[in-house]
């Protein structure tokens, strides 16, 4: 019996150890990374970066990030997008896209319905530019009638989305139009160009809860959160037109620039 149960004990170790029986975690980073690329960013490669410390540092490597870059000259190359629509018309839920530094990026009323995440590829916030021209892309698709006169914007927020790192102009109009959903802007820069209609320009415009838009385009849990990021320009920073406020605004006066911190939530 007792030579029986041995022999069973070295057959067992066999198998554990043999390469059939090999642990996914056995596997390198490239070959987990690869499988990682397959998963939807929200909820599966959430939860794997739950896993480990490795698998987290995987799961969020930059690699799987959608790039927006004008100087690549073969657009084959999956994940790499010649403009920022093109990115975020291709991105799953929760994809963090980036955008690489150098040039000006041409945005106009880019709508953003799907939680997304924008970062600028530059060191600075002022090295990654998105703008959006006087009358850009109006025949296209026009412009959003808001509080009595026309609004174009660079992006247009549908659902919880993050900005950082990014510097936002609009010649006209607003550098960024929140319909609903959560928006988080951290480190940016957001300008509204000095013309003599400067009056119709805000950087930020929010319309959450006005009744402007559908009421499936709403949700709860609408707001904005402004953190270390410069306003330049228009008439106000923020202009709402729905059921939100600003609320707790505290600003640092630099030598050349004021640096902003606020949220804008319900009254």
């Amino acid at each position: 019996m007792e030579v029986e149960e041995l022999e069973k004990r070295k057959s067992r170790k066999i198998t554990s150890s043999s390469p059939s029986s090999a642990l996914i975690n056995n596997l390198d980073d490239g070959c987990l990374m690869h499988i990682f690329s397959f998963l939807s960013p929200i909820p599966d490669r959430y939860n794997t970066a739950l896993v480990c410390h490795r698998w987290c540092y995987l799961a969020c490597n930059p690699r799987l990030w959608l790039r927006v870059d004008r100087s690549v000259q073969d657009f084959s190359e999956p994940g790499v997008f010649p403009n920022i629509e093109e990115a975020v018309s291709a991105a799953r839920p929760g994809d963090t896209i980036l955008i690489a530094a150098g040039g000006s990026h041409l945005a106009s009323n880019i709508q953003i319905k799907k939680p997304l995440c924008l970062i600028g590829g530059g060191e600075l916030p002022d090295e990654t530019t998105v703008i959006c021209l006087r009358g850009s892309d109006r025949e296209k698709q026009p412009a959003r009638l808001c509080c009595s006169f026309w609004w174009s914007s660079a992006l247009e927020f549908l659902s919880t989305c993050k900005l950082t790192n990014l510097t936002v102009k609009a010649e006209l109009g607003c550098c960024l139009l929140h319909r609903s959903g959560r928006l988080i802007i951290d480190e940016c820069i957001l300008q509204c160009e000095s013309n003599p209609l400067d009056y119709l320009s805000c950087p930020i415009m929010s319309t959450a809860g006005s009744g402007v838009f559908p009421s499936n385009l709403k949700s709860d849990g609408d707001s904005i959160s402004v953190s270390h990021t410069r306003i330049e320009g228009g008439a106000k920073a923020v202009l709402t037109s729905g059921d939100l406020a600003l609320q707790q605004v505290r600003v640092i006066y630099a030598r050349t620039c004021l640096y902003f911190w606020f949220d804008v939530g319900c009254r």
